[in-house]
């Protein structure tokens, strides 16, 4: 398979992606033996489990420098120095030191990661990738959202790998009259060694779905857990929210953020859109501006 690649947004290059255990990954993913073991390593929470607890434990502080150098980690960014960090899951979920992500004008990413749309993207069609049989609607999985299984939507995906930083935020302001809900599942990877073999892991993982009240209608954020993530922590409280104010974080594992509107609701960023068109994802930071509210809906 060839390196994966995105677009760093703030220069406009074409970069390769840095893959944390891309050797572990390939033996999983694209040997024979590795696919027979899918049931054990994704199919429960025990192995993710087992994992969280050696990087809670102190023994794994020293896997957090090897984290630390890893290009596009901005270990600078931390709240406080990696010496100080006790343990690999405190480093990975790390906060930032103030003003690291200023937020920006408009609807904002809620997290660092790669970015692609899928706009206009029917609620009961296979969703996201070539090859993939579920749709937004199984991603929803019942609930009150069941709804709008024959809507339309415009999909943001920020697919966060091992090295950003993993707390997601509240992209505009909002509230949340429920709490987040819990969709039981398997815990595959979302790195794109995974997503070539196993394209429904969004509809498949766990996740946690909030519906936000804003401005311009119901959006909807769903938070995915992956392999390693033995939790999904949600820390928001109360139902009025501002933009950028931390809603939760994942511990260690890459992970994703769906957002997904009603088509034609927010006016994405053009050079989003351009990217997505031609099958890139885009490198964004935790509240830069990703869409506008369309004029016709303010």
């Amino acid at each position: 398979m060839k390196p994966v690649e995105f677009i760093e947004r703030a220069s406009g290059r074409r970069v390769a992606e840095s893959v944390m255990g891309d050797g572990a990954l390939r033996f999983a993913y694209e040997t024979l033996l590795g696919r027979t073991l899918w049931p054990v390593l994704f199919g429960s929470r025990a192995v993710s489990s087992i994992m969280g607890l050696y990087y809670d434990s102190p023994l794994s502080r020293g896997a957090i420098r090897s984290l630390a150098s890893i290009p596009g980690c901005r270990a600078d960014e931390a709240e406080k120095p990696v010496g100080e960090y006790r343990s690999f899951n405190e480093f990975f979920t790390r906060r930032l030191r103030p003003g690291a992500r200023p937020v920006g004008d408009g609807v904002t990413s809620p997290a660092d990661g790669r970015l692609m749309l899928y706009l206009d993207a029917a609620a009961d069609l296979p969703f996201p990738l070539k090859g993939a049989t579920r749709s937004l609607a199984d991603v929803f999985a019942g609930g009150a959202e069941a709804r709008l299984a024959r809507g339309r939507f415009d999909i943001a995906v920020v697919r966060l790998a091992p090295v950003d930083y993993h707390r997601f935020h509240f992209p505009c302001d909002c509230s949340t009259p429920q709490p987040a809900r819990t969709v039981p599942g398997e815990y595959h990877s979302v790195n794109p060694i995974a997503l070539a073999r196993r394209p429904d892991v969004y509809a498949d993982n766990e996740r946690q779905i909030s519906e936000l009240e804003t401005e311009f209608g119901r959006l909807w954020m769903i938070d995915v857990g992956a392999f390693g993530v033995g939790t999904i922590v949600q820390t928001f409280s109360g139902e009025r929210h501002t933009k950028g104010e931390e809603k939760g974080y994942f511990k260690f594992g890459g992970s994703t953020v769906i957002l997904a509107a009603a088509a034609g609701a927010l006016e994405f960023d053009r050079d989003l859109i351009e990217n997505s068109r031609a099958g890139l994802e885009t490198r964004v930071l935790c509240g830069e501006r990703i869409a506008c509210v369309r004029e016709t809906r303010r």
